[in-house]
């Protein structure tokens, strides 16, 4: 391999138990998605990375990931923070082998968990994207959550085209706290979720909500901080807990889909009630949140 082709390609070691078949079932669920694409098990996804756009190539073999630059490389930092960003959308950092553990002999997951063994959960490293996402799903169906986040993409995102295949980046909270709510409402959000996602922009921009921050804080600190901040009930603070911050323990429990899964995976003839869940997952400590990703996947 001569020096030229090194520049343009990176190495990740995964750990033995990951799928990247799994996690790709995952990021492809939608065909309104702009942020990457998916041919042939290779993942395509630009990234803005401060004056740099970084467009690269993932694709899995020989227990590894393989990040391949497209059209040139970037600087040492660029692919710094790709690699770093890779890791994290990956998950490839948690060890899953309690979670694998307790799984063998939860009634609930055995036989989920042996299906998809290998999934990890596919996070939002982006504090702003998750937030945003969040936000945009409450009290709607999915499809036209996806509908929504496109169209956001679209006319406030970064693209970049590169032979002609135009790539996207999600809007920074800069750009989207510089907005009016009327021109999210004109994209079909609700004036309140605009107002939400707007202030939550004004605040990730000002320095008031850093992920950092957030990460040096417990469970319980980080739940108080985000339900104080307007349009963050439980359940979105818990997504963006178990998503953007990786704990492992957020538990989306009011979540339509975890119940839908749940009352599929059990043969239920109704959906379970929060009591009920709570009897289920019971076991599950410390590992609500891959126990809950495991349970979206019966879904797909």
């Amino acid at each position: 391999m001569d020096s030229e082709t090194e520049t343009q390609r990176l190495k990740i070691p995964t750990p033995a138990d990951f799928n990247f078949t799994e996690c790709l079932a995952i990021l492809g669920r939608s065909d309104q998605e702009l942020l990457h694409t998916i041919q042939d098990e290779r993942l395509t996804k630009l990234l803005a990375i401060e004056d740099e756009m970084v467009i690269f190539d993932l694709s899995h073999s020989g227990s590894a990931l393989h990040i391949e630059f497209l059209h040139h490389p970037p600087t040492e930092q660029g692919k710094q923070a790709v690699v770093q960003y890779v890791k994290d959308w990956f998950d490839l950092e948690t060890d899953l082998q309690p979670f694998y553990a307790m799984a063998a002999s939860d009634p609930v997951l055995q036989e989920v968990v042996e299906r998809h063994a290998g999934l990890r959960i596919m996070g939002m490293p982006d504090l702003f994207e998750a937030f945003v996402w969040a936000i945009t799903g409450q009290q709607i169906n999915l499809t036209f959550a996806y509908t929504l986040k496109r169209r956001l993409i679209e006319h406030f995102g970064t693209s970049h085209t590169v032979d002609g295949v135009e790539y996207w980046a999600f809007p920074s909270a800069e750009r989207i706290a510089s907005l009016e709510v009327e021109q999210l409402r004109t994209l079909q959000f609700s004036g309140r979720k605009a107002e939400y996602i707007i202030h939550i922009a004004e605040q990730i921009a000002d320095g008031r909500l850093v992920k950092d921050e957030l990460l040096e804080k417990t469970e319980q600190q980080v739940e108080k901080q985000l339900v104080a901040i307007r349009g963050v009930g439980p359940w979105s603070a818990h997504y963006v807990m178990m998503k953007c911050l990786r704990f492992t323990s957020a538990f989306p429990i009011s979540d339509v889909g975890l119940h839908n899964a749940l009352k599929h995976q059990l043969g239920m003839e109704q959906k379970p009630s929060i009591a009920e869940i709570e009897n289920l997952a019971e076991n599950w400590a410390g590992w609500q949140a891959y126990a809950t990703f495991y349970l979206w996947r019966v879904l797909l």
